[in-house]
């Protein structure tokens, strides 16, 4: 299994971060942020869509024990999953937009594909 990169947080708010972006991800289709946050935030929102797309009790309950907001949820199993039943993987898409103006950090946009 890959290692998971640590982004500089403590895991308890390296966690919360990732949800935050998850969830606005699947909420909005497409998030600005780092590359390497972008990195991060693509391996598990493949996740999701992958529970969506199986569409069961415990997937959906998988879901919200991640997802903080249920909307984002049912709107995962009813509108997002069923677009990509026929694709095996490969949901989202990462751009690199360059650095950022204040600190030079690599911005890159993730968006569903």
């Amino acid at each position: 299994m890959a290692e998971q990169r640590k982004l500089g947080r403590p895991t308890d708010q390296r966690i919360a971060m990732l949800r935050s972006l998850v969830t606005n991800f699947l909420k909005y289709g497409k998030i600005e942020t780092t590359v390497t946050r972008a990195k991060e935030t693509q391996k598990l929102a493949e996740k999701m869509i992958t529970l969506g797309k199986r569409g069961d009790l415990h997937a959906r309950r998988q879901a919200l024990a991640f997802i903080t907001e249920e909307t984002v949820v049912t709107n995962l199993f009813e509108t997002i999953a069923p677009k990509y039943a026929e694709r095996n993987g490969g949901y989202t898409r990462i751009m690199k937009m360059g650095p950022r103006r204040g600190d030079a950090a690599e911005l890159a946009i993730l968006e569903l594909v």
